[in-house]
């Protein structure tokens, strides 16, 4: 395949995985295999995640002023009492707290996943999985909280949920949004404050893999990667808009059939030798 038209290809798949509750990583995985081509460079990779941190950046940039000046104004006139501050003061102070998890299980734990998880049948395992937890939670949990009713406890326990989805096949948005709703969180605020919460994540990352790609003998394809960047970023703002209107007036259920369908078809194809 041409590499414009596979930047092109990998950015939408980048892009719509990333914020769907389908799994991104596991996807990035999996269509390379099913195409018979050879893992991404480690820069093309960074390029697709910054470009879907532009897209929830930009997408939110009023709620990441709003955070950022609240915050200001809290600290100058309240000072450190947290519990007198505004709500989207403390809303910034919870995204960073949820981080903590992910942040941790990054540095310890990311490279013994990349070198004995990062498997078709890990993947199908965790596709099929969290897809019934995903359905479990939608399915029973209530719908009374907004994100106005976020607690640290609450925060740190999303948190949790985000870092199990280093793991290739989990998704992040899809543990996160998949434990919002088991505490209560009505489908909109679930996946607002999951996709607030990717924001430092993603930045994290993209920095570490940059520097680490940055360090070694990798020639950098920057026509490819700023397509790839390019078009993840365009598309992603796309999805977050068209996912928050589908989830405001439909359940999640149509994204747990596609996760058993293709973890199912991850399987069949592993066990026919076309992966």
């Amino acid at each position: 395949m041409d590499e414009y038209a596979r930047a092109v290809l990998l950015g939408v798949v980048q892009a719509v995985t990333e914020f769907l509750p389908i799994s991104s990583s596991g996807h990035l995985i999996l269509v390379p295999e099913f195409l018979g081509e050879s893992s991404s460079p480690l820069t093309f990779d960074v390029g697709l995640h910054v470009g879907t941190l532009v897209a929830v950046l930009g997408y939110f940039w009023r709620d990441w002023v709003r955070m950022a000046t609240s915050a200001v104004d809290d600290v100058t006139h309240r000072g450190v009492a947290v519990r007198r501050w505004s709500p989207d003061g403390r809303l910034g102070l919870l995204l960073a707290l949820g981080t903590i998890p992910a942040v941790i299980a990054g540095f310890t734990l990311q490279s013994w996943i990349e070198d004995n998880v990062r498997q078709p049948l890990v993947i199908a395992s965790m596709l099929i999985g969290v897809g019934g937890l995903l359905w479990l939670a939608d399915r029973y949990g209530e719908l009374v909280l907004k994100i106005s009713d976020m607690t640290p406890a609450r925060s740190f326990v999303i948190g949790c949920a985000q870092a199990a989805a280093l793991i290739p096949g989990v998704s992040r948005s899809g543990a996160t949004i998949a434990t919002s709703r088991a505490l209560g969180f009505d489908r909109p605020a679930a996946a607002r404050f999951s996709f607030l919460l990717s924001a430092p994540i993603v930045a994290g990352a993209a920095i570490l893999k940059f520097a680490e790609a940055m360090s070694g003998d990798e020639v950098v394809r920057w026509g490819p990667l700023i397509v790839g960047a390019v078009t993840s970023g365009i598309v992603g703002a796309l999805v977050i808009r068209v996912f928050l209107s589908f989830i405001a007036r439909a359940t999640l259920t149509v994204f747990v059939w596609y996760r058993i369908a293709l973890g199912l078809a991850v399987i069949a194809a592993v066990a026919t030798g076309v992966l």
